[in-house]
């Protein structure tokens, strides 16, 4: 066998590998949307410097958590998972300078902190909309008095 036919091989083998991979993801996202309460969430750590540390994600509410899955990952579990009771609301902002780059257009930022401390959580004003009201929504006495 020749060198280009070896080429040839090669390139095809990887250009499968890439639409199978890429298949995989689609039907991922299917099956973790197919219940609803799915949205585009990116998440980073409050501590990272402004601009760095975003990860590209898909966030879907269960009864009492709110589980974060990575975009580009095949695997089926969350990445990260917070429950409705550690997760509380400290405030919101718009994306600044390179943020507005690594985000979804449209996205804001809302300031979230939690046991492990804070978050940073970017997703639609909708979204935001519907994470809030979620928030708030918990059973009576869920939440601990400060």
């Amino acid at each position: 066998m020749s060198v280009w036919q070896w080429l040839l091989d090669s390139a095809g083998a990887v250009l499968l590998v890439l639409v199978l991979f890429g298949l995989l993801l689609v039907v991922r996202r299917r099956v973790l949307s197919r219940h609803g309460g799915t949205f585009e969430l990116s998440v980073r750590d409050a501590g990272q410097p402004v601009g760095r540390g975003w990860v590209l994600g898909m966030g879907r509410y269960r009864e009492d958590s709110l589980d974060w899955y990575r975009i580009f990952s095949p695997t089926p579990r969350p990445k990260r998972s917070w429950r409705r009771n550690d997760l509380t609301f400290v405030s919101q902002r718009e994306p600044e300078g390179p943020e507005e780059f690594a985000l979804y257009a449209g996205h804001v930022v809302m300031i979230c902190s939690t046991p492990r401390g804070d978050v940073e959580l970017a997703m639609s004003p909708s979204s935001l909309t519907g994470l809030s009201s979620w928030l708030e929504a918990g059973p009576p006495g869920s939440r601990p008095s400060r």
